[in-house]
């Protein structure tokens, strides 16, 4: 577990808190779970979402405070979905995480020497802001990753992108889910029901609120053009299939006519004078050559290749 005040920026501290400052208390599920003594009354404290049972962002409203949940699309190293758990107060803010993620951007806060404004509103602008922070470059990595694919599916190269290009279109559904999930919190933030933040973390929450836009309608172009590749990608898989269909269709129309004169000439009735004729099994294979040479001419004249 780790105490923070909030003041003009963040403070670590042990034991007691000053008396009316501001407190951040970060801990685990499982100290959440064993009810560690933290400066945050009891019957508060149990309205704090566990990080582990965290499933998407959202915020609600309990007796005395506001207690959420904030799930991003990113995993920590060990492929455990980064989650917050977090719950605000009067002059107090839990955070809840399991994966270390939190502490590295307090540590991150705390080194930048950013400001909090003396409340866990400002606090909680700030570390929404960091969270939100390297979000678009990551957009933008997803988007060069589908253009790289759109390059490959033009060039004529489609084996193994099927799978590759399915996994770049459901990374950006849930990024455009977290964003849709996360705007809606922060609206219900700036509702300020129980009169928890002033004017100043009101007017950072509408900040928030328009980045969380920005990026929602960048996610949601994303997702569009996953589609497009989607279609160009089935577009180049009907082009093969019908190319495939067209030298099919052409042999079949070539040996249509053979197959006639080889089931005509195979009836061996009597009184066929050509199975009895010297000349007809050469003058046989000479018509054949001539009708394939024909059907030939006659598609490359009506440019069917």
């Amino acid at each position: 577990m780790y105490q923070y005040e909030i003041g003009a920026a963040l403070t670590p501290m042990e034991g007691e808190l000053p008396v009316g400052s501001a407190a951040l208390v970060l801990l685990t599920s499982e100290e959440l779970a064993q009810g560690i003594s933290v400066p945050v009354p009891q019957d508060i404290l149990k309205h704090t979402p566990s990080a582990r049972d965290a499933r998407i962002c959202k915020v609600e409203t309990r007796h005395g405070c506001l207690c959420g949940s904030i799930v991003t699309p990113r995993s920590a190293k060990d492929d455990v979905p980064i989650a917050f758990g977090y719950l605000a107060s009067e002059g107090r803010l839990v955070l809840c995480d399991d994966t270390g993620t939190a502490h590295s951007m307090i540590q991150h806060l705390i080194k930048e020497n950013t400001q909090t404004g003396s409340s866990a509103g400002g606090f909680l602008y700030a570390f929404l802001e960091l969270l939100l922070s390297k979000d678009l470059h990551h957009l933008q990595t997803l988007e060069e990753k589908l253009t790289d694919i759109e390059d490959q599916i033009l060039d004529g190269a489609i084996e193994g992108l099927d799978s590759e290009m399915s996994g770049v279109r459901k990374e950006a559904i849930r990024w455009l889910r977290y964003y849709t999930q996360l705007g809606d919190m922060v609206c219900t933030l700036q509702e300020n029901e129980l009169g928890l933040f002033g004017d100043n973390e009101l007017r950072q929450f509408r900040m928030v609120e328009k980045r969380v836009g920005r990026l929602e309608n960048e996610a949601q172009t994303l997702r569009e053009y996953g589609v497009q590749v989607r279609e160009l990608f089935q577009a180049e898989i009907d082009i093969r299939q019908n190319r495939i269909m067209k030298i099919l269709t052409i042999v079949t129309t070539i040996f249509l006519p053979l197959s006639l004169v080889a089931g005509w000439y195979g009836m061996n009735f009597t009184g066929m004078p050509e199975l009895t004729w010297k000349y007809g099994y050469p003058v046989v294979i000479g018509v054949s050559v001539l009708i394939v040479l024909f059907c030939l001419w006659i598609m490359k004249k009506k440019k069917f290749w």
